[in-house]
């Protein structure tokens, strides 16, 4: 979970700190927009390829640990490289490191089955959620902290610092027993990439819960790029917008943790998933309609109420119904399909936050219910 935790948190940092240093260095906003976007697109590209190439290795650990290498070296070059070598170049290559960024979210969720027998996979599952929770708070703070003290420079090494610290972790997660569960298989990447994605479109749990999470994560986009905005609106200071996103992640932390101590025994994770939603939308909608900034941390933390047991039904589900072969795939597509709808739900907050955060915030719970729609069971 260390492990797990430092790379998480190293990578929710590289998009900020390659956003902030890439303006600091070059003075372009359009460059560090164009670099982000170019790691955060491959991203969602490069979550299925990944997985089949963790299902089919014997040490999953240590191709995890190869890719969080030259995770962290890309962004070194990338850095090296600003102000230096010719803009569309760097976006090429930030597209070429985003590729494996996968590697640091869903690539070590989908080996805690290796590393916990089933009855302590739901504490686990729990447990890996709240990283994710951590990881979201430490990041893009770490970024701003260091930005603000006028040490941005040093961001993006810390990244690759962190990244690169996790791999003694990764490199020592235990093997498959039976040689792996794909060993010696003649198919194409092509082929299993497809078998994976067909698991995941024709197991009807595993369908309502991707798809359901889809569209919650472009609404919790919604609430993202809208809380600097309204930050501003109620308090006069945008950066009290990064305290609201603070509020969220601790809260998700928090229930969590609570969450890891008391639901072991949880079955019904179905209910989590929804009843999570609900809350976050719930959280959403409250700071639609926020008059006073108190009212706006308020809603923050209910919207992280939800969220943290969303993610971690989210996990379960996919832990429960993946088959052993293929649990890399199901875990890294379902990451990439996640951030491409969280890319659209962010381009699509941008213009509605600058129009109206009221609008924005209210698109965003809609979209709340909508995947509360998709993921109630139908009678």
């Amino acid at each position: 979970m260390l492990g797990a935790l430092t790379a998480r948190t190293g990578d929710e940092m590289s998009g900020p700190a390659l956003l902030v240093t890439g303006l600091a260095i070059t003075g372009s906003p359009v460059l560090a927009s164009w670099l982000l976007a170019g790691l955060t697109v491959s991203s969602a590209a490069g979550g299925p390829l990944l997985g089949v190439l963790l299902d089919r290795a014997r040490r999953p650990g240590r191709l995890l640990a190869y890719c969080l290498a030259g995770y962290a070296a890309g962004l070194l070059l990338l850095l090296a490289g600003l102000g230096r070598v010719p803009d569309a170049a760097l976006i090429g290559l930030a597209v070429a490191v985003g590729l494996l960024g996968p590697a640091g979210g869903g690539g070590w969720t989908a080996q805690l089955p290796l590393v916990a027998d089933p009855p302590r996979l739901a504490r686990f599952t729990a447990l890996d959620s709240m990283c994710y929770n951590a990881a979201a708070l430490a990041g893009p703070a770490l970024v701003g902290a260091a930005a603000a003290a006028g040490a941005g420079a040093a961001v993006l090494p810390l990244c690759a610092f962190l990244l690169l610290a996790a791999l003694p972790a990764a490199w020592s997660l235990p093997s498959r027993t039976g040689g792996g569960p794909v060993a010696g298989t003649v198919r194409g990447l092509a082929g299993d990439v497809r078998e994976g994605v067909g698991v995941i479109a024709g197991n009807l749990a595993l369908r309502r819960a991707t798809a359901g999470s889809m569209v919650s994560c472009a609404g919790l986009a919604m609430w993202t790029v809208t809380a600097p905005v309204l930050g501003d609106r109620l308090a006069g200071d945008s950066g009290l917008g990064a305290l609201l996103l603070a509020v969220t992640a601790a809260c998700g932390l928090a229930t969590n943790g609570v969450l890891a101590a008391y639901g072991r025994g949880t079955r019904r994770w179905e209910a989590f998933l929804a009843g999570g939603t609900a809350v976050l939308g719930a959280g959403t909608a409250l700071a639609a309609v926020a008059d006073a900034f108190w009212l706006a941390v308020v809603a923050a933390a209910v919207a992280g109420v939800g969220e943290g047991p969303q993610l971690t039904a989210l996990f379960a589900v996919r832990h429960r119904e993946a088959p052993a072969r293929l649990r890399g795939q199901v875990f890294t597509t379902g990451a990439s399909l996640k951030i491409t709808s969280y890319a659209l739900g962010s381009a699509l907050a941008g213009p509605l936050a600058a129009y109206s955060t009221g609008a924005a915030l209210t698109v965003g719970a809609a979209l709340q219910a909508a995947a509360l729609a998709i993921l109630l069971p139908r009678r």
